[in-house]
């Protein structure tokens, strides 16, 4: 069976209430749901209002979740809260946390855990940078990365995200060629959990210009899209290219 693909939008720290119009605009763009799966991630603050105005093929998520849920954790937003809020889906372990929170493959497993016990489907962002790329490790890294930061027999529940550091809002992308043969590299690596039916998205600039390429290839299941997802229309564009 052909695995749906999946266009994901992350907004990122983005987006204030004057912006709610994006789901009206989007929708207008639309004659009939698309044929992929489509995926919203917008600030916090945004979930619930964003949530009741999106068309009904639109599934919302959170960016970050903490990995407990509840407790003394002043700022965290627990799995449970954002399923609270309308969410189904939570990013964990994206470039950005684990850069510039310093997030180790350990806080990302246990993420992705309590979002699975709360009820949410993770993706899971794996990818190296462009000095692990140029040394020719970025297939060690990343399926290091991808088995440090998935909980046991984890696979089957999950969606993986393969995102090139390099390549996130710096306009450049892996080659089609590239980000298949890691996406490939994945799929094996977790065929005993499930690797076949697991759906692969390339994150990193994912444009109007570049999707129906990369989305074009087998091993690629869809798009983590960053700020390309802000205009309703490039999204819509992307959400095409998908078929």
């Amino acid at each position: 069976m052909a695995r749906r693909k999946i266009i994901a939008g992350n907004w990122k720290m983005h987006g204030r209430s004057a912006d709610l119009g994006w789901a009206e605009r989007l929708s207008a763009l639309f004659d009939a749901p698309p044929s992929s799966e489509v995926l919203v991630f917008p600030p916090a603050t945004l979930l619930a209002p964003l949530s009741v105005r999106l068309p009904g093929y639109v599934a919302i998520g959170g960016q970050d979740c903490a990995d407990a849920a509840e407790g003394a954790r002043t700022g965290d937003i627990s799995p449970l809260m954002l399923s609270d809020l309308g969410a189904r889906y939570v990013i964990t372990g994206h470039s950005e946390r684990r850069m510039l929170h310093g997030e180790s493959d350990a806080v990302v497993r246990a993420k992705t855990e309590a979002a699975l016990k709360a009820g949410l489907t993770p993706v899971v962002c794996v990818g190296e940078t462009l000095d692990q790329r140029r040394s020719g490790e970025a297939q060690n890294i990343v399926l290091q990365q991808l088995q440090a930061s998935l909980p046991e027999a984890a696979a089957g529940h999950v969606i993986i995200a393969y995102e090139p550091v390099w390549a996130i809002g710096t306009g450049m992308t892996a080659s089609p060629d590239d980000a298949e043969a890691m996406h490939k590299a994945i799929r094996q690596a977790l065929r005993s959990g499930s690797g076949d039916e697991l759906r692969i998205l390339y994150g990193g600039s994912v444009n109007p210009a570049n999707a129906a390429e990369l989305l074009s290839r087998a091993q690629i299941d869809g798009a983590l899209v960053g700020g390309a997802s802000l205009d309703p229309e490039s999204f819509a564009s992307i959400i095409r290219s998908a078929g």
